[in-house]
């Protein structure tokens, strides 16, 4: 007999897909980063705050449990949208993007995700077309799984830890304050960039913010 927990998750599931935007699904933009309260606002989060930062401003939740992810399926810049936020830990990031792409039929280009990047300065941002995984093993994960590197990617500079800083603890820790305008200046700015993308004005995105 199913619970009452169980019956709720089924009720929230039938409401979704009643107030999903007609039409299949064109794109699924996936922000990066690790679920749950003591990764919140760190660096690695990055993606992660992107995509709240673009729900908060077009009015929609990412809440709904769906193929190892929080997700919301959306109007976005005139296309049908999957958001995306794997609950996998970041290095199975993969796993998430892969089960959406399979079910969508979503073709890697049509695929943007958004991360943290340690190469970038503070507030920078990089738009790419394609390209490896930098040493990001969100990416990484995503690479190995879809089996190609040719999928749009956003990156969002979070600096580089001091010599000899280890890696780990510097993406698992916070921006420091005199840094967050910044970071939060270029967090505001991905709503944009990938606004361009989907509309399939990339090299205007990488022109205007790399």
């Amino acid at each position: 007999m199913a619970s009452i927990f169980d019956l709720f998750k089924k009720f929230e599931e039938i409401r979704a897909e009643k107030s999903s935007p007609a039409g299949s699904v064109e794109f699924i933009i996936c922000g990066l980063g690790n679920p749950g309260p003591e990764y919140e606002n760190t660096r690695h989060n990055a993606g992660f705050m992107a995509v709240d930062h673009i729900a908060s401003r077009e009015g929609f939740k990412v809440t709904r449990a769906k193929f190892d992810a929080l997700t919301a399926d959306v109007t976005f810049a005139g296309k049908r949208v999957l958001f995306m936020k794997p609950q996998t830990y970041m290095n199975l990031s993969g796993q998430a993007v892969g089960k959406a792409a399979d079910f969508y039929k979503i073709p890697p280009e049509k695929i943007i995700i958004i991360s943290d990047d340690v190469n970038l300065a503070v507030g920078k941002m990089r738009v790419r077309r394609s390209g490896s995984s930098g040493g990001q093993k969100g990416l990484a994960d995503i690479i190995k799984r879809l089996g190609t590197e040719a999928f749009p990617r956003v990156r969002i500079g979070v600096g580089s830890p001091p010599s000899g800083g280890d890696m780990v603890n510097w993406v698992l820790g916070k921006i420091p304050e005199p840094d967050v305008p910044e970071f939060k200046k270029c967090i505001e700015n991905v709503r944009d960039a990938v606004s361009l993308i989907v509309n399939g004005k990339i090299d205007e995105a990488m022109n205007r913010y790399n």
